[in-house]
């Protein structure tokens, strides 16, 4: 079978002929449908300090179809679409007893995504309702992302957030900010390129970073200051501008996942008696509540999909992307 195949130290990705894998007990074998590119997969192989390894498939936002089932597997069958919460869980240290599978460091991950085939425990596997598609499965991960962010914020409803960035988790934590009840939502990022699409999934108002900032968002907060400022970004500089924007006894939210140093005054913060939380993940719940919940929204999460590429395009497409370009969130099809 075909699948992308990480090379390691920032070269770049490559399609290669591997063995076709068999599910052994417990395990199921999915036919991939979809799977989304994200922004992890592309700073991850860059060859910098965090680093996928040498060798390694990945990709991580996918769903299929089930076309095998290995012994003692139950409630699933050959046919049922699934999408797939990509980290595995031992179920007994300390990651796991918080239901995060991302803090679990011995429990086998599954981003085989990027493959016509993948071998998935059962317990990893959601089964997708029929009134949605594969594109609405590959969502589910980092609408998860967002959501598990937006939740253990503790946002409360009627509280007014800044939300800095306008990729993928920015754009999904506009929308689950609006749906959990926030007042007031402001979306801040460098080029207003996605300002529509900010506003579409709930936010009301776009600021664009500049000199202006500052003004421009109190003006819309009208001299207020946020509750939460969430940074999804994760590039340098974006802790320290969250300061600037968060409000005294106000709380900052990381969710860019920045894989480099980034530089934060810790007297500006302590003058505000700031309140920093970097979270990573999501929990089974959350899977399981967006397959539940998906359609009934103010907007179609699908809205962010600007294109889709066969895998044998992935690698350009990678490279694509890391320079300037036009995309918001891309997907491999193997339909």
């Amino acid at each position: 079978m075909k699948a992308a195949i990480y090379p390691g130290a920032g070269r770049p990705v490559v399609i290669e002929d591997i063995a076709e894998p068999e599910p052994g007990p417990g395990e199921m074998l999915i036919k991939v449908l979809r799977c989304g590119i994200c922004g992890t997969d592309l700073s991850m192989t860059k060859g910098e300090a965090w680093d996928y390894g040498a060798g390694v498939q990945f990709g991580h936002e996918f769903a299929g179809e089930i076309v095998g089932l290995g012994k003692g597997v139950e409630g699933f069958q050959p046919g049922d679409r699934i999408s797939v919460l990509p980290s595995g869980a031992c179920g007994h240290c300390p990651g796991c007893a918080g239901g995060n599978h991302v803090m679990c460091r011995t429990g086998a991950g599954v981003a085989q995504g990027f493959a016509e085939l993948a071998c998935v425990p059962a317990p990893l596997a959601v089964k997708l309702p029929s009134i949605l598609s594969m594109a609405d499965g590959a969502l589910v991960e980092p609408l998860a992302v967002s959501l598990y962010g937006v939740r253990k914020s503790g946002l409360q409803a009627g509280a007014d957030v800044v939300i800095l960035g306008g990729g993928t988790v920015a754009l999904y934590t506009i929308y689950w900010a609006r749906r959990l009840g926030a007042r007031r939502i402001v979306a801040m990022s460098r080029s207003a390129r996605r300002r529509d699409l900010c506003l579409a999934m709930g936010a009301d108002a776009f600021v664009q970073f500049g000199g202006n900032e500052a003004p421009e968002l109190t003006n819309v907060l009208s001299g207020g200051a946020p509750a939460i400022v969430y940074e999804c970004v994760g590039a340098e500089g974006m802790l320290m501008k969250a300061a600037m924007h968060a409000g005294v006894y106000g709380k900052v939210v990381s969710l860019g996942f920045c894989t480099r140093p980034d530089v934060l005054m810790p007297a500006m913060a302590a003058y505000q008696c700031l309140t920093y939380q970097f979270l990573v993940g999501y929990e089974m719940r959350d899977f399981l509540f967006i397959a539940e919940q998906m359609d009934k929204g103010h907007v179609d999460p699908k809205a962010i999909i600007t294109s889709t590429v066969e895998l044998a395009k992935l690698p350009e497409t990678m490279m694509t992307l890391r320079a300037r370009n036009a995309e918001t969130k891309v997907h491999v099809v193997f339909e």
